[in-house]
This record gives structure tokens, C-alpha cells and sequence, in this order.
């Protein structure tokens, strides 16, 4: 008998405990530093449920939460409207190698595409070879003449 086919849907507010919990994993294994489990919640929440900002999709399988995939759509002049960014994309290490990372991100492309996104984009780690084959095999690539470029604003001081 086969494994069961992943569940690919999207987050509810009942999934946070799985969503922290997964951006916790993902944090550790970019070694992303700062996780704090009740600011990530309440900065999830605020965008997904509140003001819609964001959008996360789960991957599901036989009751188990395994992997997240969390968008943010901007206005972009150039690219004709809106176009957005992952944020943030993680696939437990036993999710991994059936399929359920090509799952979420076609699941997000389709959504956001319905919903009139015209442009999908990413950042990667600079040594995450595997992440670079998975989205170069998907149609993704290093946009010609740009590089990402930030800076922290910090917030300003309370009177």
C-alpha cells in the first residue's frame, strides 16, 4: 500500500503550534538567528488572519505538518502590477525527496497567478546548492543585471 498523497492547503489559525514550530526548524537549519516563538505567531497571525498581507500554504501528510511555504505579494510598477516574494519555504528532512516541495510551490504559483501575481520571486541561502537545482529545475534563475540589496530600518524611539 502507498503512502498516502500530501495534503497541500492552505494555513488556518488553528495551524500555528505546526507553523511556529516549522519556522523554528527552518530558522535552525539556515541558521537564521532571533526566533522567538510568540513574536513569530503574533507577526503570523497579524499578517495572515488580520490584514491578509501574506499568504502560507501547509503541506499535510497522514495528519502530520511538514512543510510551509509563506508569500508576500507587492506592488510592482515595473512587472505591471503585483508580484510577490517567498518569504519563507521549508520542507521537513522527512517530507523531503516525495515530491511535497514541487507540491507546495506549484500549489502557491497557481493561487497567486489566479489571483493576477505576475511575477514569483526568492532568495537563497549562497551555499544552498540543493535549494539552487530545485528552483533552477522549476524555472527559476538569477534575474540578469540585479542583485538584492537591504538595509535594517530601525524602529523609531517611543516619547
Amino acid at each position: 500500500m502507498s503512502p498516502a498523497q500530501p495534503v497541500i492547503r492552505a494555513a488556518s489559525p488553528n495551524d500555528m503550534p505546526a507553523v511556529v514550530n516549522l519556522v523554528q526548524q527552518y530558522w535552525m537549519f539556515e541558521d537564521i538567528p532571533g526566533f522567538d516563538a510568540r513574536r513569530v505567531e503574533s507577526l503570523l497571525r497579524a499578517a495572515l488572519f488580520a490584514d491578509g498581507r501574506a499568504r502560507c500554504w501547509l503541506a499535510e501528510q497522514a495528519g502530520e505538518v511538514g512543510g510551509y511555504l509563506l508569500a508576500v505579494p507587492v506592488f510592482s510598477l515595473e512587472h505591471g502590477g503585483t508580484m510577490a516574494e517567498i518569504d519563507e519555504f521549508f520542507v521537513t528532512p522527512g517530507f523531503r525527496r516525495r515530491g511535497i516541495g514541487a507540491a507546495l510551490l506549484l500549489t502557491a504559483e497557481s493561487v497567486l497567478r489566479e489571483s493576477g501575481v505576475r511575477r514569483l520571486q526568492l532568495q537563497l541561502g549562497a551555499g544552498n546548492a540543493h535549494a539552487r537545482r530545485f528552483y533552477g529545475a522549476r524555472g527559476y534563475g538569477r534575474r540578469a543585471r540585479f542583485e538584492l540589496w537591504d538595509k535594517a530600518l530601525t524602529p523609531p524611539l517611543a516619547d
